[in-house]
């Protein structure tokens, strides 16, 4: 029967090349193997290095014993998965309902909830069939990855519910996809079966993403799935941190080792940072070697080997690939070009009105500390600063080293902070809702809201509505926004669009045409505010790396294509020159320079190079001192 890997952690963790190393090591240990991406921003044909897209695609990776290798794999498009979804509900009924019918059914699919289950819809397909001896699953970031695992419960929950009901739900009737609630039945046990779906957490040796992976753990185990072995990636190799710079983040590891150990019992393996990226798939067979080797005896040792596993393994790949393709360009190897140096107080300092700034990159770039940054650096100058969050994963408490609420408190000086609480959102969002509506429409009206309040999808848009209200309040002179990893960004900022497309649907009375007005009307101001550069400004956080400058160029695009342009982009974690007193450190910041390099071309803005600092950003005051890093690009 099939086994499911599901991977899992903190964004910029390398899941997706220890889940590409994963499947390539079952392929060729001659297994039939599939390796499904259900991130919305996927690399794993830049990994791979070949198109993969939304439809399943055979691997070039060779032979063994004479037959080609069983390596499959597929980028679940979440636009593409819509489609699908709602062709598969419509399509029995074109040849037996009129035109009218027709319309109605497509315009009730058309919100935004549509486009998240439609995705996990044909994700779970995949534990629907036997086809392959093994499926990896490499998925979003955690905060997301939960969500995504919470579905079936809720939408089941939500399908019972509405055939109680009106019969409705915003999925479409319910007769048309009540087989589908005996698939997320099927699917949750399947998750929750430990002989056949396994749970691999992703963290590097950082504070952060050992807490991430501890809360993310607990958290699957509150919906019944025991995670299983824990992959510790990008350990420093000691023997190349010959300076007191590396040598100091080399022991801050260590200790993060010697805390994991502690704190989590579960298997372990280890893997070394490499002096260059991991792309293709010579690269990754070499990986998949370090990854699967002497495994049974990693698990068994005490600590203080663990911790220096790194030596077991070779310093240096001599087959990695290298530096490859940018989108349709190839990186050179000349020097860096002079990057224009962004005017950063012109940027964020508002003039007369509130100014919102919103940071986003995959995850793992550094977003939340950058963010974090900024937001001290104008509080300092003396406006009223708000940091919000909106990644379910957000750990801006950790970054400030002090506590942050679901209401904004004051954490120092002209600084407030507040993490967006999704549920407390929901149920806030839900009685407010109704009560405005009891004030102006009839019973019935308020029945079918509150038919269509029950929904899953509506936390989404009750967390979002949290998050526009600070925009359309004037209560503070700046609002950082520390957003989910860009994926979820976009879908996130893509919400005020579809909602005041789902306005155009509400009951045609004339009470839903003055709801239908209110909230057009809404979300008009809105996406203006968005689409203003005086008003918000967008800044895209990178580290100078492949597949983080390939996924911030397509988030650039599709910006561009809702109306907003991108300000800034902020390359973080810039080898200093001065530091890279070897080869292995050279050959990475060699590698940083070439990114630099295209980034300027490619994205034709502003470059913030932010440095990689010797010590890890926490509490107010490394925060403050941080912040001179910004004063020098004025």
């Amino acid at each position: 029967m099939t086994k499911y890997i599901f991977f899992s952690g903190k964004g910029g963790v390398g899941k997706t090349t220890m889940a590409c190393a994963t499947a390539l090591h079952h392929a060729l240990s001659g297994k039939k193997t599939l390796i499904v991406t259900t991130d919305p921003a996927s690399n794993l044909a830049d990994v791979f290095e070949q198109e993969i897209g939304h439809r399943i695609m055979p691997i070039s990776v060779g032979v063994i014993h004479e037959l080609p290798l069983q390596l499959h794999a597929m980028e679940i498009d979440p636009d593409e998965a819509t489609r699908e979804y709602k062709e598969r509900i419509i399509g029995p009924f074109r040849e037996i309902m009129p035109n009218d019918v027709i319309a109605s059914l497509e315009e009730n699919l058309s919100g935004p909830c549509t486009t998240e289950m439609a995705s996990f819809d044909r994700f779970i397909d995949f534990m629907e069939v036997d086809e392959y001896d093994i499926i990896v699953f490499d998925t979003a970031p955690t905060g997301h990855t939960i969500r995504l695992l919470e579905l079936p419960v809720d939408w089941s929950r939500h399908i019972e519910e509405s055939a109680k009901g009106s019969g409705q739900t915003c999925l479409g009737p319910v007769q048309s996809i009540q087989d589908s609630k005996d698939k997320y039945d099927r699917a949750t046990s399947l998750l929750k079966n430990p002989e056949r779906t396994d749970f691999i957490f992703v963290m590097r040796p950082e504070e952060l993403s050992l807490y991430e992976t501890i809360r993310a753990s607990k958290e699957l185990e509150t919906i019944g799935i025991k995670s299983g072995e824990i992959i510790i990636n990008g350990i420093l190799p000691e023997e190349v941190c010959d300076i007191e710079f590396f040598r100091k983040k080399y022991e801050a590891q260590q200790r993060v080792l010697g805390a994991t150990e502690k704190a989590i019992s579960k298997p372990k393996r280890f893997m070394l940072l490499r002096d260059r990226e991991v792309k293709g798939i010579e690269a990754l067979k070499s990986v998949a070697e370090k990854l699967f080797v002497a495994r049974n005896n990693i698990n068994r040792m005490s600590f203080p080997q663990a911790g220096r596993v790194g030596n077991l393994f070779e310093k240096k790949d001599s087959r990695q690939a290298g530096m490859t393709r940018v989108k349709a360009g190839v990186l050179s190897a000349t020097h860096l070009g002079n990057i224009e140096k962004p005017d950063i107080d012109k940027l964020i300092i508002p003039a007369n009105q509130t100014k919102a700034i919103f940071f986003t990159g995959k995850g793992g770039v550094g977003k939340t500390t950058i963010s974090c940054i900024t937001a001290m650096h104008t509080a300092q100058k003396g406006f009223k600063t708000l940091i919000v969050t909106t990644d379910p994963a957000a750990h801006i408490g950790e970054v400030f080293d002090v506590k942050i609420d679901d209401e904004p408190s004051e954490i120092a000086e002209n600084l407030f902070a507040v993490m967006i609480d999704q549920e407390k959102a929901f149920t806030e969002y839900k009685e407010r809702v109704l009560e405005e509506a009891r004030e102006k429409y009839s019973e019935d009206m308020i029945a079918a809201m509150e038919e269509e309040l029950n929904s899953p999808c509506i936390e989404e848009m009750a967390a979002f509505d949290k998050f526009i209200r600070f925009i359309e309040s004037s209560a503070y002179d700046v609002i950082v926004f520390d957003t989910a990893p860009t994926g979820h960004t976009l879908r996130l900022l893509d919400l005020p669009f579809d909602y005041a497309k789902q306005a155009e649907m509400m009951i045609d009375t004339t009470e839903g045409a003055k709801a239908k007005r209110e909230t057009e009307n809404r979300f008009r101001k809105i996406i203006n505010i968005l689409r203003k550069s005086e008003q918000s400004v967008f800044c895209l956080v990178l580290y100078p790396e492949s597949t983080p400058v390939l996924e911030s160029y397509r988030a650039m695009l599709d910006l561009k294509d809702a109306g907003i342009e991108t300000q800034l982009v902020v390359a973080n974690m810039v080898l200093p020159e001065e530091v890279c007193v070897n080869d292995f450190f050279r050959n990475r910041r060699q590698m940083q320079m070439q990114y630099l390099e295209a980034i300027q071309n490619k994205f034709n803005l502003p470059v913030l190079q932010f440095p990689m600092l010797q010590d890890e950003i926490k509490g107010l005051e490394r925060l403050k001192m941080a912040g001179i890093h910004l004063s020098k690009n004025i």
